[in-house]
């Protein structure tokens, strides 16, 4: 079932053509946050967009368009059968009419100058995407940290560099050329997560320019429905995502050596985190072997001090770490 409702303009730019920037929302399970996350895009200093919003057959449906009510003259919606985000924004790219679209979770906000400092980076570069920091707040412990200091941007922006997780993209924080990215082939929908990771990497190996800026113009929210699951099922699905990446690109050896260089590293940082839970559960052998195996990849003399105190006092090393170990080297 697919259901259009498409009654809004291009914010400020009603009557004259298409809008400088089309603005992709998807919309799942962000009834109680989308209007402050709407708010602070018709906030925007720069006034030439509009808002594309694609209903990813959300459970709260009733509870979401009562929400969008008030903002339905000035926004196009669309409502789609479930298929995950990657799909929904795919929507939103191709109902898009601006020569740049912009991504924003319905549960993010966006600072007054955002999108004008966006596009004149962009302008000023010559850039096909621009990505910029974000201060990260809401109920995690993280809230009031910037974004790069949790995941890091260092050096060019391009394909081994966001393959080595050197440059990490924030999706609330991209503005592109709709053009680029339809010509990259749009988020892969076969994905169920990373698509956005992936995106970036085909467009990167595509020639496509990329750059980012340290100013924190987004706001990023976490809250418990937003949650990626346990740190072992989020590492899952990003071995998952570089399987893929290894199975289906046009590698060559250097780039196959740094993808399996991934691999490896992930694959240690899962026993890393299965240690942990095995430690927990007073599995003290199966504990050290997963534990050992993650020091061979990631190094680090406090896992090898774990690892000698699990040898010799695991209920010590229990009480002491709380299963909480470390790869700090």
């Amino acid at each position: 079932m697919e259901v259009v409702k498409d009654e809004g303009a291009a914010a400020g730019g009603a009557g004259r053509g298409a809008p400088a920037v089309s603005v992709v929302i998807p919309a799942y399970k962000v009834a109680p946050f989308i209007a402050e996350t709407l708010d602070s895009v018709f906030a925007q200093t720069l006034r030439d967009f509009e808002v594309v919003v694609v209903n990813d057959g959300s459970p709260d449906t009733p509870e979401l368009e009562r929400a969008l009510a008030p903002y339905l003259a000035r926004v196009r919606y669309f409502v789609q059968e479930n298929a995950g985000a990657g799909a929904a924004r795919n929507r939103g790219v191709r109902e898009a009419l601006g020569e740049l679209v912009a991504f924003l979770d319905g549960d993010d906000l966006w600072l007054p100058t955002y999108l004008a400092e966006q596009t004149r980076f962009i302008a000023e570069g010559g850039l096909d995407l621009a990505y910029t920091d974000a201060v990260i707040f809401g109920d995690s412990p993280l809230a009031g940290r910037r974004y790069m200091e949790v995941a890091p941007s260092d050096g060019p922006a391009d394909f081994r560099s966001l393959l080595r997780a050197e440059c990490n993209v924030i999706t609330s924080g991209v503005v592109a050329r709709r053009a680029a990215v339809l010509e990259a082939g749009l988020f892969d929908v076969t994905l169920r997560n990373a698509q956005d990771f992936d995106l970036w990497l085909r467009l990167a190996r595509r020639g496509a320019r990329l750059a980012y800026q340290r100013r924190p113009l987004v706001r990023y929210r976490v809250h418990e429905g937003s949650l990626s699951g346990d740190a072992i099922n989020r590492i899952e699905r990003e071995r998952k995502v570089y399987r893929h990446i290894a199975e289906t690109y046009d590698l060559d050896a250097e780039e196959r050596a740094e993808v399996d260089r991934m691999l490896e590293r992930i694959g240690a940082q899962l026993d890393l985190e299965q240690g942990k839970r095995l430690l927990l559960e007073e599995r003290f052998g199966e504990a050290r072997e997963a534990l050992s195996r993650a020091r061979r990849v990631l190094g680090g003399w406090k896992l090898g001090a774990s690892l000698l105190l699990l040898r010799v006092a695991p209920r010590l090393l229990l009480k002491l770490s709380g299963g909480r170990l470390r790869t700090q080297p």
